[in-house]
């Protein structure tokens, strides 16, 4: 299911923002730089929720899967740091794609006082989680560029 990365090659990544009732999902490349909510899955156990999953890759095909990573306003982990974490791992080691960890503390906040939002909030926190990704991936490549026009 891995599609292989080439060098300045755009790449299709798929984004979660973990909760222990809904997983929402959100899509974006490396072209757009941007998030499009999916959809927020409500899975009543791991198993339909990892079959869901595994129907959402089979027709996107990404090349990288980012997870929010909740903490503590000061960065302290907290109960659901784990479980976040743990739900990567179990993406990784389930569909073999690489896993990057994005930190969420504050998308659902961002986004719960705007009403339109409610129905699919989930899935629009893992728009910004994608978001989030691509400006810290942008500025990672920024810095490479400037380090290399530096020498």
């Amino acid at each position: 299911m891995l599609k292989p990365i080439t060098p300045n090659a755009p790449i299709m990544v798929m984004a979660f923002d973990y909760g222990t009732r809904r997983v929402g999902v959100a899509v974006g490349n490396s072209v757009t730089m941007t998030g499009e909510p999916l959809r927020t899955i409500a899975a009543a156990n791991s198993d339909s929720l990892f079959r869901d999953i595994e129907a959402l890759l089979a027709e996107w095909q990404p090349n990288q899967l980012v997870v929010g990573r909740p903490t503590h306003p000061d960065g302290a982990p907290h109960e659901m740091t784990a479980k976040a974490t743990r739900f990567g791992n179990q993406l990784h080691g389930r569909f073999r794609l690489p896993i990057a960890w994005v930190d969420e503390r504050y998308t659902s906040v961002v986004l719960e006082g705007d009403a339109q939002m409610r129905d699919n909030l989930d899935a629009h926190s893992a728009a910004l989680i994608l978001e989030q990704y691509f400006s810290e991936l942008d500025t990672k490549l920024d810095t490479q560029l400037d380090a290399k026009a530096a020498d």
